[in-house]
């Protein structure tokens, strides 16, 4: 009887320290990803501050020289540490031309990967997030809408903006389900996408993400799984 309780005690040990060194692991590879995000976005940034009084010029709201750095940046980020493919790419809207994105959210890495598309949207993000040094301000830069969630003013502000953006052709990114969820199941929609879709007279195209909220749930932000990540343009 000792012999089995022995036994049973090691397995477990055996299982807890299998635990430790996939969580070790998983916080490794997410501390890899935003340190390489990091380093790559100070040089990128100046190349930003650099170009911005120019393309503010010449292309004011499209900016698309900026975006161009936006996506260098984070395809650059996250090639190393997963992989994305993109399916039905043939329904994508030519480059250039107005429509309005919208994508399920479930994860930080969402906007990384939906950079994977190359195409140049502007997309709606949390006011907060423009405060962030580095990121925050190169959002600033190109042209990224901010919103406060709980503030009707800044949501009628955000979709007043969104209108003007797409009358001048440039392509919007909104998450309708107005933040990432928190259960790992995809939540209803809100209207302003569809609204501002509507009354701009420009199609609508989803995308669905599968993957990114398994590699990188909300709240766990800390550890990055190793795997892929599919984006589906419908």
């Amino acid at each position: 009887m000792a012999c089995i309780n022995l036994g049973h005690s090691l397995l477990y040990i055996g299982r807890v320290n299998k635990c430790l060194f996939v969580l070790l692991r998983q916080r490794l590879h997410a501390n890899c990803l935003l340190s390489r995000s990091l380093a790559l976005s100070v040089p990128l940034f100046l190349v930003m501050l650099v170009i911005s009084p120019v393309v503010w010029r010449v292309d004011g709201v499209r900016r698309k020289a900026l975006h161009w750095v936006n996506m260098v940046w984070a395809n650059l980020s996250t090639w190393p540490f997963y992989r994305v493919n993109v399916e039905g790419e043939r329904n994508l809207p030519p480059e250039g031309s107005p429509a309005v994105y919208v994508a399920n959210h479930a994860s930080y890495l969402d906007i990384f990967t939906l950079f994977s598309l190359w195409r140049g949207f502007k997309f709606v993000s949390k006011t907060s997030n423009f405060m962030i040094p580095i990121v925050g301000w190169s959002m600033f830069l190109t042209g990224h809408v901010p919103l406060k969630r709980t503030d009707a003013r800044s949501m009628k502000e955000m979709l007043l903006t969104c209108r003007y953006m797409l009358r001048e052709g440039a392509p919007v990114l909104i998450f309708p389900e107005g933040t990432r969820t928190s259960d790992g199941r995809m939540h209803a929609f809100k209207k302003g996408a569809f609204s501002v879709a509507a009354k701009a007279k420009v199609p609508v195209v989803p995308i669905t993400l599968i993957g990114t909220g398994e590699l990188m749930p909300n709240g766990s932000e800390g550890t990055l799984k190793f795997g892929e990540v599919r984006v589906i343009v419908h």
